[in-house]
């Protein structure tokens, strides 16, 4: 039997916001058993926290925000796959403000935060989200399928103007050795010609070389060597973990997707919640 995981200790972290560029202040606490992951503005008076679930995403762009009336928590995904990925079913994600920080631009300062603070074993068994049928998402160039599987494995084929080594294929069982190994130094990126959009959007106020990787001209520019020759396509796959644990459970399943983004990996979150509901009304 294996059972539900909070962490031991509080995990800090700040730094930088992406899109708004303001400081931020990130604090991961303990929670009870069945409270799932939930984010909580405390710089907002009487802000409730808001459950890690599908049904609470407000808008994919340029990452995932989650909301709940005024309360509103931007780019979680990278904090979501860290947790998913250590096996934390239950925490409470204290933020004073409406973005976490972006650190490097990958996941790394997250997950050694989340093992610097410790993890414990709860009294309640783990529920995985399991597959019970074939899910497809269909978005044109994008697609995810999702079958069946003991183990969570994610295999990823992605393809950008511009890019060295493209396309890029990565595959690989997500555990919490192989999330902090292969996937979590992967960082976050942007097309050149895309920043005058995300400029105008409001968004990247807080970008820079030390948190992005840009692509301009055939080449990638950022202020050190590139970690992995294939680390976009990775970065991918980071992504794709912290979306689909908006399913509200640990995941096992096998999902192959094709230039994946963040619309469609709700989607899949989204359908995974459907299904689930469709299986334990099946059971009443």
């Amino acid at each position: 039997m294996e059972y539900q995981q909070t962490l031991k200790g509080v995990a800090i972290i700040s730094g930088i916001a992406l899109h708004t560029g303001v400081r931020a202040s990130l604090k991961i606490y303990p929670a009870p058993v069945n409270t799932g992951i939930r984010f909580r503005r405390i710089d907002i008076p009487d802000c409730q926290p808001i459950q890690a679930l599908a049904t609470k995403v407000v808008d994919v762009r340029r990452g995932t925000t989650i909301g709940d009336g005024n309360c509103v928590v931007h780019t979680v995904e990278h904090i979501l796959a860290s947790l998913h990925a250590c096996h934390i079913d239950n925490a409470l994600v204290d933020m004073d403000g409406p973005e976490p920080p972006i650190a490097d631009g990958s996941a790394l300062p997250y997950i050694e935060a989340i093992l610097q603070a410790g993890i414990i074993q709860q009294s309640a068994e783990v529920q995985y989200w399991t597959a019970s049928e074939i899910i497809y998402v269909d978005g044109g160039e994008t697609k995810l399928v999702l079958t069946p599987c003991d183990e969570l494995r994610i295999s990823c084929l992605t393809s950008f103007r511009g890019v060295p080594n493209d396309p890029q294929y990565f595959s690989l069982t997500v555990n919490k050795e192989s999330f902090r190994n292969e996937l979590a130094p992967a960082r976050t990126f942007v097309h050149y010609s895309d920043l005058k959009v995300l400029f105008e959007m409001g968004l990247c106020k807080g970008g820079s070389l030390d948190n992005a990787a840009i692509i301009h001209n055939g080449a990638i520019i950022c202020k050190e060597e590139m970690r992995f020759t294939d680390e976009i396509v990775r970065h991918k796959i980071l992504d794709i973990v912290g979306d689909i644990f908006l399913c509200g459970k640990r995941v096992k399943a096998n999902i192959i997707a094709i230039k994946p983004g963040h619309p469609r990996n709700v989607e899949l979150a989204k359908n995974m919640l459907t299904q689930s509901l469709h299986n334990n009304l099946s059971l009443k």
